[in-house]
């Protein structure tokens, strides 16, 4: 165990976590009337890649003791320098600090999920490897922990098929950067019990997210949303219809500046219910509809070409280009965190 440990200077707010040892305690769900808008004290992220970082730091902020578990040592490295910078990020954001929170580095599961009170699950999108660690983890836990998977988009239910305990698995994923946007969807599968997801819903908005509650679908809400609307920009791409920086412009102004304030619900409203039965009676039979990866993703994975991991996708990085991207969109992210705090929801 690791625990991290701020830069020489920097003021300490994280205090070591020290396990202890499980007692064994059998299922009892909070009952509704019991219920609070409070965070568990020890919470377990299980995988220290892109999302685990971030979820870390968020809930560490809101005063929770945070174990990090990674079999790989290298992968712990990696996420405790990540995690460093997203307390910078949330510095920038003027995060409200909680007593108590603080974050440690596992190699051993058992030392990362003792005592925890509730597990997130982000390990890589393959439904072999969440069944192996889910079983691994139902080892370790007491029958009434949560286990909350931050899957993209792999059915709940599918996962939860091999699970002892399958009432208390829940989806819980995350938007990223995870400590930048604040909005977490949450998906029963069929199996779920519905207390847990009231209690997940108040452990959300324990620390300042909006829950979005949902039914079980692939992809989720926001992913489906998402590859619809990418579905259809890589298909103008390849037509040679517009540039990528064309493309990239119009989307920005014409279509993200407004959903920023505007959801699409209440932009059919703004904009008419009849204006859009007339322009989709037209229009949606001549959008992208195919079922298969575009060509054009495939030439450039083909290629080597994976974007900013390989310094070069759709757009060409030379040197020092990626870092200063990715600073330029935590910037301007966190900008309009900044200014959407202070508009009034419509």
């Amino acid at each position: 165990m690791r625990p991290y440990l701020p830069p020489q200077g920097a003021v300490e707010l994280l205090d070591v976590l020290q396990p202890q040892a499980r007692p064994s305690r059998s299922l009892q769900l909070i009952s509704r009337k019991d219920l609070k808008l409070s965070l568990p004290k020890i919470a377990t992220v299980v995988g220290s890649g892109t999302m685990g970082p971030g979820i870390a730091a968020t809930l560490a902020r809101a005063g929770a003791e945070v174990r990090v578990f990674d079999i790989s040592e290298e992968a712990l490295v990696r996420a405790e320098a990540s995690y460093g910078l997203a307390v910078k990020v949330l510095d920038d954001l003027g995060t409200r600090v909680v007593d108590g929170g603080s974050v440690s580095f596992h190699t051993s599961i058992a030392d990362a999920l003792a005592e925890s009170l509730l597990v997130i699950e982000a390990v890589p999108e393959k439904i072999e490897i969440k069944r192996s660690v889910l079983a691994q983890i139902e080892a370790e836990i007491a029958a009434d922990v949560i286990i909350a998977t931050n899957t993209s988009g792999i059915p709940i239910s599918d996962m939860a098929a091999t699970m002892e305990h399958p009432e208390r698995f829940i989806g819980m994923h995350w938007s990223n950067p995870p400590h930048i946007i604040p909005m977490i969807e949450v998906i029963r599968g069929d199996a779920t019990d519905p207390g847990v997801q009231e209690q997940l819903v108040a452990i959300v908005k324990s620390f300042g997210y909006e829950a979005v509650v949902e039914k079980e679908i692939a992809g989720f809400v926001e992913n489906r949303v998402l590859y619809a609307i990418l579905r259809e920009c890589v298909a103008l791409l390849q037509a040679g219809i517009v540039s990528q920086e064309a493309l990239d412009t119009c989307v920005k102004w014409g279509i993200g500046y407004k959903l920023a304030v505007v959801g699409p619900m209440r932009l059919l409203d703004m904009a008419g219910l009849d204006i859009y039965q007339s322009v989709s009676s037209y229009l949606n039979k001549e959008l992208d509809n195919s079922a298969d990866v575009p060509a054009v993703i495939l030439e450039h994975t083909a290629a080597g070409k994976l974007g900013f991991k390989s310094e070069g996708g759709l757009y060409s990085y030379g040197p020092g280009d990626v870092a200063k991207t990715r600073a330029a969109i935590v910037d301007g992210l966190v900008t309009v965190r900044k200014a959407l705090a202070t508009t009034t929801p419509v």
